[in-house]
C-alpha cells in the first residue's frame, strides 16, 4: 500500500501537524503496536478526554470541528452523536465501528486497521466515553484477515494496559471492545443491515425511523461510525477545533484531511492523506503520476463504484462533497478510479451492475428486479444484441431506482454510474443496438427478472 505526503514529490515529511491520520505510520509498513504508539503520543488524547473533558464537551468539540462521516455518506458526526438519548437511566448503549469495507475500489480503512490498529481503538474509546456506551464492536469485512489479527492483538494490548475493560484510567468508566467478522455481504455497509447481521439476522436494512440512536443493536441506543471517521477523533481532541479546521484548503466546506487514492492504469496507484479541497487534477497528476505510457484518461470515478463517472475536464473540481457535487456526482469514499481509453464503457458497466445485482438484499422490488434487468440489457448491448429502446429502458431504470425510490441507498448508488456513463458515452451503447431488421418485437422479448 503506497502512502505519500502532502508534497507531490515526497519532499515534505508527514507530521502530527499536517497528517493526523498517518504521521505515525512506519516506513516499512509494519503495524504500530502499543509501546510505539504510546511513544508517538498515542492515547494522550484519550487521557485528556477522560481527565479534563465532560462527556458532552467531547460531543460538542467533535461537532464544532465539522467532522463528517468518512464512509461515503458524509453525515456530520457530532450531529449523529447528539441523537443519542440524554436519559442517564438508559445504561445499555452500543458503539459500532463500520469496518465492512466492500465498496469496489476502496481500501482506505484496511490500511488504518492493519497498520494503526490502536488509532482506531483510541478513537472508539474517546467516542464511547462521549456517548456513554459500555460496549463496542468492530464489524469487520470477513476477508480482512490481517486486519482482524492485528485488531485482536491491539485489543488485548489495550486491555492489559488498562485502556479497555473496567475502570479505564481510574475514571470508573467501563468499555469492552470486540472484533466481529462479517459473513461477506456488501449490504452490511448500510448501518441497519450491519446491525441485523451483528444480531445474527439476515442482513436486510431496517425501516427508519426508529433510527439506531433510539433502537439499535438488541433494541438499545446505538451509534455507528466508519473506521476513518473514528480515527479522526483523537487528533481533534488533542489539538483542537481551530487547528483541525485549518487543515482543509480554502474553499472546502469539509474540514480536516481525507484519505484519498487513485487506481487504474496510473503510474503511481496509491493512497494518500490529503487536505479536503485539493483538486482532482492534483490527485491524478501530482500523486498518481498521470496515466501510464500508451494510455489516455477516458473517464474517472471520484469515490468508489457507486459514484458517477466524470470526464478529464472535470479534474479541476475540488475534492470535497460540495466540490464534486458541482460537477454532477458524489465524493463517496474519496478513492478515485481512472478509466483508460482501451476500456469499453458498456462492458465496464455490465461488470459493475452484475456486482450490485448480486449484492442486493432482495428486500424491495426496484432493487431486486431492476438491477438484474439492467444487467440483461447491458449484456445484450455488449454482445451487439441490443434492441431499439434498450437505452431508454436503462435510463428509465436509473430513474426508477434513484434516491427516494428504494428502501435503502444501495440501488441509487448502483445506477448512478450507469446514468453518467450513458450521458457521456452514449455512442458506445448505441453501437450495441442491433439493426432494425434484426429487432425482436418488444412483446416477444423474454426478460426473466432475477434469473
Amino acid at each position: 500500500m503506497t502512502l505519500t505526503s502532502f508534497g507531490p514529490a515526497n519532499r515534505i515529511k508527514r507530521s502530527a501537524e499536517t497528517h493526523p491520520l498517518t504521521w505515525r505510520l512506519r516506513d516499512d509498513g509494519e503495524a504500530v503496536w502499543l509501546d510505539e504508539y504510546q511513544a508517538k503520543n498515542g492515547y494522550a488524547a484519550a487521557r485528556k478526554a477522560f481527565a479534563d473533558m465532560a462527556q458532552d464537551d467531547i460531543v460538542q468539540t467533535v461537532k464544532d470541528a465539522g467532522l463528517k462521516g468518512r464512509g461515503g455518506a458524509g453525515f456530520p458526526t457530532g450531529v449523529k452523536w447528539g441523537l443519542m438519548p440524554k436519559d442517564e437511566s438508559i445504561n445499555i448503549r452500543y458503539l459500532l465501528c463500520n469496518a465492512d469495507e466492500m465498496e469496489p475500489n476502496t481500501w482506505k480503512d484496511r490500511m488504518l486497521m492493519e497498520q494503526l490498529p490502536h488509532l482506531l481503538i483510541e478513537g472508539m474509546l474517546i467516542s464511547a466515553r462521549a456517548l456513554k456506551t459500555y460496549r463496542g464492536y468492530i464489524f469487520l469485512r470477513g476477508e480482512y484477515t490481517t486486519a482482524a489479527k492485528h485488531l485482536n492483538r491491539a485489543v488485548e494490548e489495550a486491555k492489559a494496559a488498562g485502556l479497555l475493560g473496567k475502570n479505564i484510567l481510574g475514571s470508573g468508566f467501563d468499555f469492552e471492545l470486540f472484533v466481529h467478522t462479517g459473513a461477506g455481504r456488501y449490504i452490511c455497509g448500510e448501518e441497519t443491515a450491519l446491525i441485523n447481521s451483528l444480531e445474527g439476522r439476515r442482513a436486510n436494512p431496517r425501516s427508519k425511523p426508529p433510527f439506531p440512536a433510539a433502537v439499535g443493536v438488541w433494541g438499545k441506543p446505538t451509534c455507528v461510525n466508519n473506521v476513518e471517521t473514528l480515527c479522526n477523533v483523537p487528533a481533534i481532541i488533542a489539538d483542537g477545533v481551530d487547528w483541525y479546521k485549518s487543515l482543509a484548503r480554502e474553499g472546502s466546506e469539509d474540514m480536516g484531511t481525507k484519505l484519498m487514492g487513485f487506481s487504474g492504469k496510473v503510474k503511481n496507484p496509491g493512497l494518500w492523506e490529503l487536505p479536503f479541497g485539493v483538486t482532482g487534477r492534483e490527485l491524478f497528476e501530482d500523486y498518481a503520476g498521470g496515466m501510464r505510457d500508451g494510455y489516455k484518461l477516458k473517464a474517472w470515478q471520484p469515490g468508489g463504484a457507486g459514484t458517477g463517472f466524470l470526464l478529464p475536464e472535470h479534474l479541476d473540481a475540488q475534492m470535497y462533497a460540495g466540490g464534486i457535487a458541482k460537477v454532477g456526482t458524489r465524493m463517496g469514499t474519496g478513492l478515485a478510479m481512472a478509466v483508460d481509453d482501451s476500456v469499453n464503457m458498456v462492458s465496464l458497466l455490465r461488470n459493475m451492475e452484475q456486482f450490485f445485482a448480486r449484492e442486493s438484499c432482495g428486500f424491495c422490488t426496484p432493487c431486486r428486479d431492476g438491477l438484474p434487468w439492467s444487467v440483461k440489457l447491458l449484456m445484450a448491448i455488449e454482445e451487439g444484441r441490443g434492441q431499439p429502446g434498450d437505452i431508454e429502458t436503462l435510463l428509465g431504470l436509473v430513474g426508477f431506482l434513484g434516491p427516494g425510490k428504494t428502501f435503502c441507498a444501495h440501488a441509487p448508488g448502483a445506477v448512478e454510474p450507469l446514468g453518467s456513463a450513458i450521458k457521456y458515452f452514449r455512442p458506445e451503447f448505441e453501437a450495441g443496438i442491433a439493426p432494425a431488421s434484426a429487432a425482436v418485437p418488444p412483446l416477444a422479448r423474454p426478460i426473466v427478472i432475477g434469473a
